[in-house]
């Protein structure tokens, strides 16, 4: 698929995963450091936290697309400090770096051969045992994770000053 036009589910599948992702990045325009900190809710989830949790996830799940559970997990997460934007991280840069998987995820959706490729998903208590996804479920999935995601940051965001991405 290399150099050619997209059509069809792989342009319906980027066209919604970058429609929430724009949803989810427009809570943090205008937004220095401390605000996108901001626990503006009972939840500990802030804006910044957020956007590095979309990253995380959207960078792991292309992994397993590609190279399946063990590629997955190469590499371990902090499940705790993946919710949080630390002293020494900035807004911009979690945003840079999740453009940076954004772009990355758009062209393997775009390269990948087959979207009916899967892989058994990790074993987890949350995974069906003996499950597995395609190529097509982890987009989707993905997709459902960003809109839930940016409808949490867009409250978040009210919370902090009354902005709303829809309003």
């Amino acid at each position: 698929m290399t150099g050619s036009t997209l059509t069809g589910e792989r342009t319906d599948l980027l066209t919604t995963l970058r429609l929430h992702r724009g949803f989810l990045r427009f809570t943090a325009e205008g937004l220095d450091d401390e605000p996108a900190r901001t626990r503006s809710t009972v939840s500990v989830l802030t804006i910044g936290g957020l956007i590095k949790h979309v990253a995380t996830t959207e960078e792991r799940w292309m992994r397993f697309a590609v190279g399946g559970a063990a590629e997955m997990e190469r590499e371990p997460v902090d499940w705790l400090d993946q919710h949080r934007m630390r002293p020494d991280e900035t807004l911009t840069g979690l945003l840079d770096r999740y453009a940076a998987v954004a772009t990355h995820t758009d062209q393997l959706i775009t390269d990948l051969p087959d979207l009916d490729t899967a892989h058994p998903l990790p074993e987890a208590p949350w995974f069906e045992p003996g499950a597995s996804w395609s190529v097509r479920r982890v987009v989707l999935h993905l997709i459902a994770e960003t809109a839930q995601h940016a409808g949490h940051a867009d409250i978040i965001r009210e919370s902090i000053d009354g902005q709303q991405t829809m309003g």
